[in-house]
This record gives C-alpha cells, sequence and structure tokens, in this order.
C-alpha cells in the first residue's frame, strides 16, 4: 500500500499491484477469444454457409444454380419431411419424456432410500450402470441391440421362444408397425443414465432436513418427492428436457446402424432424410434445406429451455429470500 499526502492534508493510498477494472476485463476477453474463435469457425461459419447452399439447386458437382427460397416451398409439400418430423416427436417422447420421467423416479429412490438403507456406495454402483449405455459408442450399442432384435436366432425371440411365448416372436427392427417402436426402446435405455444423474447431482443439495421434517410429519415416501423433490431440483428438470429433446430431434447415429429409415421410412427422421437427400440422392440444397430447418427449430427450443430454467431458478431463489 503506497500512501501520500496532498497539501491541504488529504491522504490518498493506492493498492500496489491493483488491477484497473478495464484492463481486467479486457484480460478476461484474452481468456474467452479462443472459445469465441472455435465457435466461429466450427458453428457459425459452416450454418451460413449451408443456408447459403440451401438456397441454391446443387447436385454437389458444377455450380450452383440460385433458386432463393424454392427448396423451403418444396419442403412445406413434401409429405416425407413432414412424416420424419411426426417420426421426431415420437423420438421426444422416448428420448426426453420417458427418460426424463423414470429417471426422476428412480433418483429419487436412490437417493432416498438405497443410499439410507443400503448405503451410498450401492446406490453409486447401480448410479453407474444406469449410466453405462451412455459411455457406449452409439454404434457399438446399435450393432448389439440389432443381434438382440434380430428376427431368426436374436436373444428377444430366443427367450420369448424358451418361456413359452412363441406366438410373440416378431421382425422386431423389418416390421413397418413395429420398428419405430424398437428403436424408441432402445432409445430410452441409452438415454435413460443422464436425467439420473444429473438429478442425483441436484438432489445432493437439497436440504435433508426437509425430508426429516416431512418424515416426522408422516409423508411417505411418495409425498416426499412430489412436494419436495420435484420442487427443489425444478431447474435441472429443465436443463434435462432441453438437453434430452434436442438430443431426441438430431438423433441420427441409432437410427442408421438400426434401420437406416426403413422399413419403408417407418423409422426415418430429419437428421438422415437430411443425410439421405444429401449424399445419396445428391439434393444438396434440398438435404441443405432440412438441415437449416432443423437446426432454427433446436435452436428456439434451446432458447425457450434456458428461459424456463432462468425462471425457474428466479422463482427459487425468491422463494428462499
Amino acid at each position: 500500500m503506497t500512501v501520500t499526502v496532498e497539501r491541504g492534508g488529504r491522504v490518498t493510498g493506492k493498492q500496489d499491484g491493483a488491477v484497473h477494472p478495464r484492463r481486467a476485463r479486457d484480460s478476461y476477453a484474452l481468456f474467452l477469444l479462443p472459445g469465441a474463435v472455435a465457435f466461429l469457425a466450427v458453428v457459425i461459419v459452416p450454418f451460413l454457409m449451408n443456408t447459403g447452399v440451401s438456397l441454391t439447386d446443387w447436385q454437389g458437382v458444377g455450380s450452383p444454380e440460385w433458386s432463393g427460397l424454392a427448396n423451403y416451398r418444396e419442403l412445406l409439400d413434401d409429405a416425407e419431411f413432414w412424416e420424419s418430423f411426426r417420426h421426431s416427436l415420437f423420438m421426444v417422447v422416448a428420448m426426453a419424456a420417458l427418460p426424463t420421467a423414470v429417471g426422476l423416479v428412480l433418483a429419487a429412490a436412490l437417493f432416498d432410500y438405497v443410499g439410507k438403507h443400503f448405503g451410498s456406495r450401492t446406490a453409486a454402483v447401480l448410479r453407474a450402470c444406469f449410466y453405462l449405455p451412455q459411455v457406449l459408442p452409439i454404434a457399438v450399442a446399435g450393432i448389439v441391440w440389432s443381434w438382440i432384435l434380430a428376427p431368426d436366432d436374436g436373444s428377444l425371440n430366443e427367450l420369448l421362444q424358451a418361456v413359452g411365448l412363441g406366438s410373440w416372436r416378431q421382425d422386431w427392427l423389418g416390421d413397418p408397425d413395429l420398428a419405430l417402436w424398437s428403436v424408441m426402446g432402445v432409445m430410452v435405455w441409452v438415454q435413460l443414465g443422464f436425467p439420473l444423474v444429473v438429478f442425483m447431482a441436484g438432489l445432493e443439495r437439497v436440504d435433508p432436513q426437509l425430508y426429516e421434517a416431512a418424515e416426522l410429519d408422516g409423508a411417505g415416501w411418495w409425498r416426499r418427492f412430489r412436494h419436495i423433490t420435484v420442487p427443489q431440483i425444478r431447474p435441472e428438470i429443465y436443463v434435462v428436457l432441453t438437453w434430452c429433446t434436442i438430443a431426441a430431434l438430431k438423433v441420427f447415429g441409432a437410427v442408421y446402424v438400426l434401420t437406416k429409415g426403413g422399413p419403408g421410412g417407418a423409422t426415418n427422421v430429419p437428421s438422415y432424410f437430411s443425410f439421405t437427400t444429401f449424399f445419396e440422392k445428391t439434393q444438396v440444397g434440398y438435404g441443405a434445406a432440412i438441415s437449416t430447418v432443423l437446426t432454427v427449430i433446436i435452436l428456439a427450443l434451446s432458447v425457450i429451455g434456458l428461459r424456463l430454467q432462468t425462471r425457474a431458478e428466479d422463482a427459487e431463489e425468491g422463494a428462499r429470500a
């Protein structure tokens, strides 16, 4: 600390080594610069280039021909495009709604019951088991499930035969009426671990005295879950729903490995529809238009999810105050 006495007896001080606020802000900006450059190069520039291609009629070779909004007008009348989005709604149920609901109940059970009666280590092992499908590469998981669901010698049909339910044997991935439901079942298995881990982390910040007071008042597990657990981790619920909905809308790997959009387009989704249109049909401009629309929808859902999360956090802080 450097102290100086000015004329008139006024004492001023200057902290040795103090950093000016403006310089501090500039130094923070330098740390953000690499991430901003990477975001610009990996996300913004490719998105703008894709949007530009979507405004052309191009087969991937030669010079693109400007077509304006023709591809987007064609999308409005494309039944296959709207059918793929209808399948996406089923994927949202399988990858967002069901995993969130089931993961919330399982997280509360592991945290509030298994952890107390069987120890935190047992709860951690079970949590890791549920999370394991998230760690597996989707290609590996898809191949394994294609073996399990194979029509002739698949494990599921063999099991049904062994327990006397041979009449239930099905071509799970080859029947147009069953293929989408089979893929949805696989995606529930894949996605369940993510909400479970997030919710168990959120439960760590809930005041244990709330559960103890409710238990002393005679509240059972379900009432504690309904009136304490769910309201306390509402921000985490919004995060999981937003994240999983985005994952459902852009799902590609599982469909590619399991069914390739078939049979007869029964499991086609926008991301795979864009892929086949772009690379197999070589309708590059039209495929780019599909992916652009999908990106805009995902961005809109992200903004809505973030606003809901912020509103929930503000409401929680207001309740604490």
